[in-house]
């Protein structure tokens, strides 16, 4: 009888316990990951090294960090009226980003929730619209603000032509689509109109949209260079990638270290907006999820 219970007794098989790696292969992970980053970032660290040296060091192959910092960002900030130029470009970037985004939720709220003819065909040309780069447009675009509006040398040439955004009309359009249309019967049923809808179902929902959106467009304003350097004649009005081209002399006599400590600076505004509103960037493009 003990025989038999013995063999009658389950037995239980030991599984085969997950290899671990070992630690060399961690090591590696992690030195090939540090070489990646130290790769991409070594544009900015050599700006930053070269930022903190003398004007007699910057040209020299030196890439030992300096104590000249604050006098490089001294001379390019109060020499070359660098915090002039970033205020001109923080007024100009503020307003394209918002007069953007608020065009953007208006015309996806009726491509997604209006009936109208041709709505396919409207939609398609917006679309259309991101094959159309700017410098292509430059002439014609130069003629309408100089010549037939009068705004030349004026904020309104940098920031009405860009307030239009097919990205965002095409962004806030997949975002509404998610959602899911018995909101819109109820709210049609409750009386509410279009802007109701929008300013208190809508936009709710939207925030890591918008943040994305935000983002992007900040970033595209904040960069401006070729069409404020054609239609702005007044230097008090200027931006400040403008400002930054007009440092290089182009006979020579450059203060690199100046420069260098300039560019830092302009990308203080854009990093921190992006630093900000990180985490509604990255949920803002997840576009088949529920949000």
């Amino acid at each position: 009888m003990a025989r038999k219970a013995v063999s009658a007794a389950p037995s239980y098989a030991t599984a085969p316990r997950p290899t671990r790696a070992g630690p060399a292969r961690h090591l590696w992970i992690h030195v090939v990951l540090i070489i990646a980053v130290l790769v991409i970032a070594s544009p900015l660290l050599f700006a930053l090294i070269k930022a903190t040296q003398a004007s007699d060091v910057v040209i020299g192959p030196s890439l030992l960090p300096g104590t000249h910092f604050l006098e490089n960002l001294a001379s390019v900030w109060n020499g070359a009226h660098l915090g002039r130029y970033m205020t001109n470009s923080l007024i100009v970037t503020v307003c394209v980003t918002v007069g953007k985004t608020i065009l953007s939720l208006l015309a996806a709220l009726a491509f997604v929730y209006f009936r109208f003819p041709l709505k396919s065909l409207a939609f398609a040309l917006v679309l259309f619209t991101l094959m159309l780069p700017t410098e292509l447009l430059i002439v014609a675009l130069f003629d309408l603000m100089s010549g037939t509006l009068k705004w030349a040398d004026s904020y309104a040439a940098i920031i009405v032509p860009f307030l239009a955004s097919a990205t965002g009309t095409f962004l806030f359009r997949q975002h509404f689509l998610n959602i899911p249309a018995s909101l819109a019967d109820a709210a049609r049923i409750d009386g509410c109109g279009p802007m109701t809808f929008l300013s208190r179902v809508l936009i709710p929902m939207s925030w890591n949209t918008i943040g994305a959106m935000a983002v992007i467009q900040f970033v595209s304003a904040w960069d401006q260079y070729l069409w404020p350097l054609v239609i702005m004649q007044s230097d008090d009005k200027q931006v400040v990638q403008v400002g930054l081209r007009r440092l290089i002399d182009a006979g020579g006599q450059t203060d690199w270290g100046a420069v260098m400590a300039g560019a830092m600076i302009t990308l203080i505004p854009p990093l921190l907006i992006f630093t900000l509103l990180q985490e509604q960037f990255s949920k803002g493009f997840a576009l088949g999820q529920d949000k």
